[in-house]
C-alpha cells in the first residue's frame, strides 16, 4: 500500500460513516423504522444490500481457498453454506411467508405461530437468545478473515485490522439502524461490483491455465503439502465421487456421499426458514410481489462473486507458476492482491472489500440489536418503553454485539474451522425446531423452546469440549438431540389452541400437515391456496437448480471453459422459462395484513 492506496481507502471510510450519520434522523422515529426501515425500502435495494452482505471478505477468503485447490469441486463443497442456497427457497415461498405475518424478528414471529400465552413466550425467548448467540459467533467469524484479510493486505496486526473495520461499521450502524445498513449496503454493492469488474478482467488478460498445475492445500499439523491438479478435473462440471487429499481437506475425500450431505442439509435449512439478516429483508418488504422480485435481484448479482473467487484462484494457479506458490490457500486472495494489483487501483480495491466485509458486519449487528430490543427488553424486561428508551437500547445494544463478536474473534484463527461449526454444529442443533414449525399443525411452542435449546447446548458443548468429529457427527448429534427434544417438549405439553393455528393458516398459508386447521376458510379459498402451494412446490425444483446453474456459468467463463459455459446458460434459459410460468407471471401484489395476530388476511390470495 502506498499514500495514494492510504487515501483512496480513508475517502471511503469517511464517506461510508458520513453517509450512515446523515441518515440518523430517519431511524429515530421508532423501532420500525430503526429495524424495518418502516417496512418502505423499495426492493431493489432491498436486493442489492442482502447482496452486498452476502459477499463477505471471510467467506470469500474461504471459498477461493476452496476453488484454488479444487476448482468447481469447491463449488459443490460450499453447498454447506457458501452458495446460500436457501436463497431459492426464500424466493419462491418462504419470504412471502415471512412477510406476512409482519413480524419484526424470528423471534416476534413465534407469537403469531403459538399463540401469546406461556408457550409463545417461551418459544419467542429461547428464539432470541439463540439467534442472539449465532449472531454474535458468526461476527466473530467474518471478524477472524477480514482480520487475516486486512492484517496480510496492509501490514497490520490482524486483530487490529479486524478491530478497525468491525468499529467502523458499528459506529454507523449503532447510529442509523435498517436505513444505514441498507443505503450503506447500496454503495458499498458498487464498489464491491468494480472490484468484481477488474478483477475478472486482469485473471482474463493474464492466465491461460496449463492442462497440469501445482497447489497447496493444509496438511494436518498446521503446516502446508503441495498437489497435482489437472485442469480437466479442476474444471468438470459434476463432482468425483471420491479424492485423494492429504491434511485437512481430506475430509472431503469421499466427496460424493459429501457433497450428498451438503446438498440434503441446505434443503433442509431452506424449507425451514434459517437466516437471520436474510429473513430481516423479508420482514421489511411491502408486499409479496417485491419479496420476488428483491429474491431474483438478489440471488441474480450475488452470481458474480463465484466468477470474483474463481479470477482470485486462477490467479493464485498463476502466481504460482511464475512466482511461487502460496502455502496457504486461504491467503491468496490478498496475496494476488498485492501481487497483481497496480498503487492507486490497489487502494480502490481495498476499499471495495473494505466495503464487502462492512457490508456484512452492518447487518448482523442491526438484525441481531433487534433481538434484544423487541423480543428480550420490550417483549419481557420494559413492555411499557417509550420510542426513545427502545432507540437508546437499540444503538447501545448494537455496539456490545460488536465488542462481543470481536472479542470472541480473538481466539479463532482458521476461518474454515469456524465455518464449518457454524453451518455443521450450530445450524445443525437449530434447524429442526425451525422446520417442524412450518409444516406439523401439533408442534407447539414448548416442543420448539426445548428444542432449539437442547441444540443450541449440544452444538457449544460439542465447540468447548474441543472434541474432534467428522461433519457428519458434527450435523446428526445436535440435530438429533434437537429433534428428540422437540418431540419430548411436545407430546408432554398442550397443543396450541386451534384458535391460534387458524389464524396462523389463514395469515401465512403454508403447505404441510395440517390437518383439519384450514377447513375454516370458503371452499375457495382453499383452492387458491392449494393451487399457490402446488405451483410453488414445482417451482422451488426448478430455483435450486437455476440458482446452481447460474453460479457455475460464472465459474466456466473465468476458466474459459466455453463448451461447459453454453451448456449451462442454455440449462438456464430453459429453468428460467420454466420460472416464469410457474412463479414470476404469478407473484401476488398483496400487501399486508390488518393484525396478522389477531384477524384474517385483508384479502384473499391472489392466483
Amino acid at each position: 500500500m502506498q499514500i495514494i492506496d492510504w487515501i483512496v481507502v480513508a475517502l471511503y471510510l469517511g464517506t461510508i460513516v458520513a453517509l450512515g450519520f446523515w441518515l440518523q434522523r430517519r431511524a429515530s422515529g421508532g423501532i420500525e423504522a430503526y429495524f424495518l426501515g418502516d417496512r418502505d425500502l423499495p426492493w431493489w435495494a432491498l436486493g442489492a444490500s442482502g447482496m452486498a452482505s452476502n459477499t463477505d471478505i471471510a467467506g470469500t477468503m474461504g471459498i477461493t481457498a476452496l476453488v484454488y485447490a479444487l476448482g468447481t469441486q469447491g463449488f459443490f463443497i460450499e453447498l454447506r453454506g457458501g452458495i446460500v442456497l436457501v436463497m431459492a427457497f426464500f424466493a419462491i415461498f418462504m419470504g412471502k411467508w415471512m412477510r406476512r405475518s409482519q413480524a419484526m424478528t424470528l423471534a416476534e414471529w413465534m407469537e403469531l405461530r403459538f399463540g401469546t400465552g406461556a408457550a409463545g413466550r417461551w418459544a419467542r425467548a429461547i428464539a432470541a437468545v439463540a439467534n442472539l448467540v449465532v449472531s454474535i459467533w458468526i461476527l466473530s467469524f467474518f471478524a477472524t478473515g477480514g482480520g487475516k484479510f486486512f492484517g496480510l493486505l496492509l501490514g497490520i496486526d490482524d486483530r487490529l485490522a479486524a478491530m478497525l473495520t468491525i468499529v467502523l461499521a458499528g459506529l454507523y450502524t449503532a447510529v442509523s439502524g435498517f436505513y444505514g445498513v441498507i443505503w450503506t449496503d447500496v454503495f458499498q454493492g458498487v464498489l464491491i461490483f468494480v472490484a468484481i469488474l477488474y478483477v475478472c478482467a486482469i485473471a482474463m488478460q493474464t492466465v491461460v491455465l496449463p492442462e497440469s498445475f501445482m497447489v497447496s492445500v493444509p496438511a494436518a499439523d498446521g503446516q502446508f503439502v503441495e498437489i497435482t491438479n489437472t485442469l480437466s478435473d479442476w474444471s468438470r462440471l459434476w463432482p468425483a465421487a471420491e479424492l485423494d487429499l492429504p491434511g485437512q481437506y481430506s475430509a472431503f475425500n469421499f466427496l460424493g456421499v459429501t457433497v450428498g450431505f451438503y446438498f440434503l442439509k441446505t434443503v433442509l435449512e431452506g424449507m425451514s426458514g434459517v437466516g437471520g439478516y436474510i429473513s430481516q429483508r423479508y420482514f421489511a418488504a411491502r408486499s409479496d410481489r417485491e419479496v420476488g422480485l428483491l429474491s431474483a435481484f438478489w440471488i441474480l448479482l450475488l452470481s458474480f462473486r463465484w466468477p470474483l473467487v474463481t479470477a482470485f484462484a486462477v490467479l493464485g494457479i498463476h502466481h504460482g507458476l511464475t512466482r511461487g506458490a502460496i502455502a496457504d490457500p486461504e491467503l491468496v486472495l490478498p496475496t494476488v492482491l498485492d501481487a497483481y494489483i497496480p498503487v492507486g487501483i490497489k487502494g480502490l480495491l481495498v476499499a471495495c472489500f473494505v466495503a464487502a466485509a462492512m457490508s456484512t458486519f452492518d447487518s448482523i449487528i442491526n438484525s441481531s440489536a433487534a433481538f434484544w430490543v423487541r423480543d428480550l427488553y420490550q417483549g419481557f424486561i420494559n413492555p411499557q418503553a417509550t420510542e426513545r428508551q427502545l432507540i437508546w437500547h437499540s444503538r447501545i445494544s448494537s455496539l456490545v454485539i460488536m465488542a462481543l463478536g470481536l472479542a470472541f474473534s480473538f481466539s479463532a484463527v482458521n476461518v474454515n474451522d469456524i465455518w464449518g461449526w457454524l453451518t455443521f454444529a450450530m445450524g445443525s442443533g437449530l434447524f429442526v425446531p425451525l422446520l417442524l414449525r412450518w409444516y406439523w399443525w401439533r408442534f407447539n411452542g414448548f416442543g420448539f423452546a426445548i428444542g432449539m435449546a437442547t441444540g443450541a447446548v449440544s452444538a457449544i458443548a460439542l465447540r468447548l469440549s474441543d472434541v474432534t468429529l467428522p461433519e457428519y457427527a458434527n450435523f446428526l448429534l445436535p440435530s438429533g438431540l434437537s429433534l428428540l427434544g422437540c418431540l419430548i417438549g411436545t407430546y408432554l405439553t398442550p397443543a396450541t389452541d386451534t384458535a391460534v393455528l387458524e389464524n396462523f393458516y389463514r395469515v401465512t398459508r403454508p403447505f404441510g400437515f395440517w390437518g383439519s386447521v384450514g377447513e375454516t376458510l370458503p371452499r375457495g379459498v382453499r383452492a387458491k391456496i392449494a393451487a399457490e402451494n402446488q405451483r410453488d412446490a414445482i417451482a422451488v425444483c426448478l430455483a435450486v437448480p437455476w440458482q446452481l446453474v447460474l453460479f457455475l456459468s460464472g465459474m466456466m467463463a473465468m476458466m474459459q471453459q466455453w463448451d461447459s459455459f453454453g451448456l449451462l446458460v442454455l440449462v438456464w434459459l430453459l429453468l428460467s422459462i420454466g420460472l416464469y410460468f410457474t412463479w414470476y407471471r404469478h407473484l401476488s401484489k398483496e400487501v399486508r395484513v390488518s393484525d396478522p395476530k389477531t384477524a384474517a388476511p385483508a384479502s384473499e390470495p391472489s392466483a
